[in-house]
């Protein structure tokens, strides 16, 4: 005889060290600014390593590739390999001033990020020195990834921007990426538009429902992939929402961006070139109403022009910089994965086989390695004795004559 158990739990695991404590914090700018290039992680221009506090992102120089191999070749990217520009320390100071004061003044700050603000967790940009498309016009070719795509974390700007929506300063985020990094921060879903896509997302083109997934998707392009939707009453399959080159950006993600575009006071970007249409052009929604538009990023972009404050310095550096003057601290990124427990057993002459299966919510194919060991006990069988399983799956099995069988109790 045969009987399955599933639990469902969630599991918040910090990655490595935490945030340092509120005294450094508020020391960030004087401490950065003593970092040189070597310490300080790029804009749209490199992936070295950043201050950002965080321990987990000293492998900065690893290199996440994700989509950038699936995507259509394309010979023409626009502008790629810009020399990157850095402000001097005293000029960067006051433009961190200044932009921490046009923020705390802003009635509706919107933040439009590019590639720069995820190159700290490993993840390369396209048109720096060493960026992607860079490198594929030098004849290099695709960089080799040593670090995998979803073992990216959130940098520092990602979590600082967490911390400002939280304190009511940042009302939408309008993003590039397709990095799923805003997500993962804990950024809410209502306040961002991802205009290409997400390359840990599906939906379901019936009902809408969208799939946030612990993996990358397996396509590019709209197409569809292995699943179904798990709504009883649709049961569609499910599509990716990572856009090739011809896709056009999603109706949804674009009205909402244009929208709080049109609303915003001051636009924010960060990290991007610039360059991509149509997606460029919607920060300069907000200077048709009065507003206005800041850019920090180590290269020239073309809206430079029409921005009214342009910073060439390390997004983190700005960023760290702005929380400090505004006395927010900035959270550490804590991911929380979603488990599930499949408990099994098994009756045979009277004996019992217990098997314990511990894997993601996605299902039997992707187990989770980092549960080392369980303890089993048996609270209503005096005569079991507890007992530490140190493999997946985890296996017991135990004699229990003509009793009936009991329940045993797992943990780690």
């Amino acid at each position: 005889m045969e009987c399955d158990g599933v639990r469902r739990g969630t599991m918040a695991a910090r990655r490595n060290a935490a945030v340092a404590g509120e005294a450094r914090r508020r020391a960030a700018v004087a401490v950065l600014e003593e970092m040189g290039p070597a310490q300080l992680g790029r804009g749209e221009g490199s992936n070295r390593k950043t201050a950002t506090g965080l321990e987990n992102l000293k492998k900065s120089r690893e290199m996440s590739l994700g989509y950038a191999e699936k995507l259509s070749y394309r010979e023409d990217v626009g502008t790629v390999g810009m020399p990157e520009k850095f402000d001097s320390p005293k000029l960067l100071q006051g433009k961190i001033e200044e932009l921490a004061v046009m923020v705390q003044k802003s009635k509706h700050l919107v933040v439009f990020t590019g590639a720069g603000i995820s190159t700290s967790s490993g993840i390369p940009d396209f048109r720096g020195p060493k960026g992607v498309w860079t490198l594929q016009r030098a004849g290099k070719g695709v960089p080799d990834a040593s670090l995998p795509f979803h073992r990216a974390a959130p940098t520092l700007t990602h979590m600082a921007l967490v911390e400002l929506e939280r304190a009511g300063l940042l009302k939408f985020v309008i993003s590039q990426n397709v990095d799923s990094l805003h997500l993962r921060s804990g950024f809410p879903r209502e306040k961002l538009a991802e205009l290409h896509g997400n390359s840990f997302k599906e939906v379901c083109p019936c009902c809408k429902t969208e799939y946030l997934r612990d993996f990358e998707i397996e396509t590019i392009g709209l197409k569809d992939t292995p699943r179904r939707c798990t709504d009883k009453n649709c049961g569609a399959r499910l599509k990716d929402t990572v856009l090739d080159w011809e896709d056009a950006l999603p109706p949804e993600e674009m009205n909402s961006a244009e929208e709080q575009c049109r609303t915003a006071d001051l636009v924010l970007c960060l990290g991007t070139s610039l360059q991509i249409t149509p997606a460029c052009n919607m920060p300069l929604l907000s200077i048709k109403n009065g507003g206005k538009v800041a850019i920090v990023n180590l290269q020239a972009t073309p809206k430079d022009k029409k921005a009214s404050l342009v910073i060439h310095g390390f997004v983190d550096k700005v960023i760290a910089g702005v929380m400090c003057i505004l006395s927010l601290r900035i959270p550490p990124y804590i991911r929380t994965d979603f488990i599930q427990l499949l408990l099994r057993h098994t009756v045979k002459k009277k004996c019992v086989r217990w098997t314990l299966r511990v894997t993601s919510v996605h299902g039997m194919r992707a187990p989770l390695s980092f549960l080392r060991s369980i303890e089993v006990s048996f609270p209503d069988r005096s005569d079991m004795k507890p007992v530490v399983l140190m493999e997946q799956p985890f296996s017991l099995q135990r004699y229990i004559g003509d009793c009936n069988v009991p329940r045993p109790i797992c943990a780690n």
